[in-house]
């Protein structure tokens, strides 16, 4: 309503002029717009996922909700007048990311990104930033919206599953790689079988003759050598019998001192720290011994204008998360290190696959570090590696600790094999092979009787009696070796039963019922072997007297 008074020209009141306008619409309007922005303040400040506040154009925070006040820890009057780039880290404000930030959301405007943001307490979190340039009717930029969600949570999500596809694609990659191995591996250990047994029969023959005698020799090593390699392959693909005793790693490192300084050169000197309290171990010696070996070489050659071998142990126990394979109990941390050129953060990961190798090729096979990745998983632990350019190396055997320490064995040297008599029942489906291991048998005075697969030898074993089977575990048929060795262990107990092979899949089945032999083997392998299958059937002796105690001790 509007009410003007009218005048004459003398200034005399004669009247009044009164305008009534019926605002009723334009007040339920404005009522609506009133308790729809109440509605919105309550709405933004109950929120508690979201820290949601206003900027002025220069950055100063202008309100603050209560999401804000939960993921940051600021309340508002702690806030509210200061500038937002306190929220970023020193490291971003140094570098003027506030400042672009809300550049990029002049220009644009909208800014998004992911970044490290910090807490009132100084703690870091994961924060989803969104700032939204807010402009009036006429387009003047009165200020930003700012929004942060903490995704902390949900980044280390992400990031486990992301570890954990790596590591299965890892594992399927190995896995392929090591059937790959196994699959050849029994094939040519036979032909290595063949070769190393014929040059043993030859080099008698030719004990006279210096030239052919050093032909004989250079076959014997190249074969050596062939052997290392094809072990090394079943190693890194967890198909290499082990046969695990509890040891001292003192004593195993010991045991190789003399060939690691020999195989190190002048230039490289070796410090071996075992504390006494060392934990012993469960492993197979042979293949632990050839993995530090491993190391070492690796380290020497890293090492080329001299450096600093470091062997030291300690005894950890993991919980579960310090390992990739949640590994948990008591372990013994076997660390070989080096001061030499390292090894880039690219290739790293690739180390421990088969044949991969940053060396000349004729200085390396790359099947070394695949060697120690086999044993150490083969055993029940792990290997981890850590390196820098320029600053050297450290592999680290993370090993089981053994069950049973008293049960810790000695190393026993083995004595030379003696002449025997008696039969033995040859069973072997590759007839280059079961005529070279019938030979070496003929060489120990054994009479060879052979069969062709496990169902001409129990016929053998029907028809006449033997003083020892040797068979191969993988031969063609119904029946495997070990079915064989099996069948015939239930029918005569007493009966001395040798398993060969070369590569089989079964071998954690056969290291607990048999002894197994590994082609190619030579005849002091042989003979050795024997020896422990006939201790493992003789009868125990039983004309033992038990003597009254009153007379073990006479009276003095």
């Amino acid at each position: 309503m509007v009410l003007d008074a009218i005048r004459d020209e003398n200034g005399t009141l004669i009247g009044l002029a009164k305008i009534t306008r019926d605002l009723t619409e334009r007040r339920a309007a404005q009522e609506i717009l009133r308790e729809s922005e109440r509605q919105f303040r309550l709405l933004v400040k109950g929120v508690t996922d979201y820290a949601i506040y206003l900027l002025d154009p220069n950055g100063i925070v202008t309100n603050w909700n209560d999401g804000a006040e939960r993921i940051k820890g600021y309340k508002a009057e702690e806030i509210v007048g200061q500038h937002f780039s306190r929220f970023y880290t020193e490291a971003d404000r140094a570098a003027g990311l506030p400042a672009a930030a809300l550049h990029t959301a002049l220009t644009v405007g909208r800014f998004e990104a992911e970044n490290w943001r910090v807490r009132k307490d100084g703690a870091l979190f994961w924060a989803n930033v969104v700032i939204d340039a807010i402009r009036d009717d006429g387009g003047r930029l009165v200020g930003f919206a700012k929004i942060t969600r903490d995704i902390t949570q949900r980044r280390e999500t992400e990031r486990k599953l992301q570890d954990a596809q790596i590591q299965r694609a890892y594992a399927q990659k190995m896995e392929a790689l090591g059937q790959f191995t196994g699959g050849v591996a029994h094939d040519f250990n036979n032909m290595l079988m063949i070769v190393s047994g014929h040059a043993q029969m030859l080099r008698k023959r030719v004990a006279d003759d210096p030239k052919l005698l050093r032909g004989i020799e250079a076959i014997e090593l190249a074969c050596r050598q062939a052997e290392s390699l094809t072990r090394q392959l079943l190693t890194f693909s967890r198909r290499q019998p082990l046969h695990a005793e509890n040891v001292r790693v003192d004593a195993c490192i010991e045991s190789i001192r003399a060939m690691l300084g020999s195989s190190l050169g002048s230039g490289v000197r070796m410090i071996a720290n075992i504390p006494p309290d060392t934990w012993p171990i469960r492993i197979d010696i042979n293949e632990f011994e050839l993995a530090v070996v491993n190391l070492a070489l690796n380290a020497r050659d890293a090492m080329s204008q001299g450096g600093v071998l470091t062997i030291t142990t300690e005894n950890v126990v993991l919980q579960g998360p310090e390992t990739a394979q949640k590994l948990a109990g008591e372990f013994v941390a076997l660390s070989v290190s080096d001061n030499g050129s390292g090894i880039a953060e690219d290739i790293l990961p690739r180390v421990f696959e088969p044949f991969f190798t940053t060396k000349h090729r004729a200085k390396g096979s790359g099947l070394g570090l695949a060697q120690v990745h086999g044993f150490a998983h083969q055993s029940g632990g792990t290997v981890t590696i850590r390196s820098a350019l320029g600053q050297g190396t450290t592999v680290t055997l993370l090993l089981p600790r053994a069950p049973n320490e008293e049960e810790v064995r000695p190393d026993s040297a083995a004595g030379p094999h003696e002449k025997r008599t008696g039969t033995v029942l040859l069973v072997e489906d590759n007839p280059e092979v079961a005529e070279v291991t019938a030979d070496l048998l003929e060489q120990l005075g054994y009479r060879a009787e052979q069969a062709g697969d496990a169902e001409a030898a129990l016929e053998a074993i029907q028809q006449q009696s033997f003083d020892l089977v040797v068979s191969d575990v993988v031969m063609a048929g119904p029946m495997d070796g070990l079915g064989l060795a099996r069948a015939l262990r239930q029918r005569n107990p007493g009966l001395p039963i040798l398993l060969v092979t070369g590569y089989t899949q079964r071998g954690d089945l056969l290291d607990d019922e048999f002894t197994v032999i590994r082609k190619p083997f030579r005849l002091a392998e042989l003979s050795r072997a024997i020896d422990t299958v006939t201790r493992e059937v003789s009868p125990k002796p039983h004309n033992l007297v038990r003597l009254d105690p009153s007379k073990r001790h006479p009276k003095t």
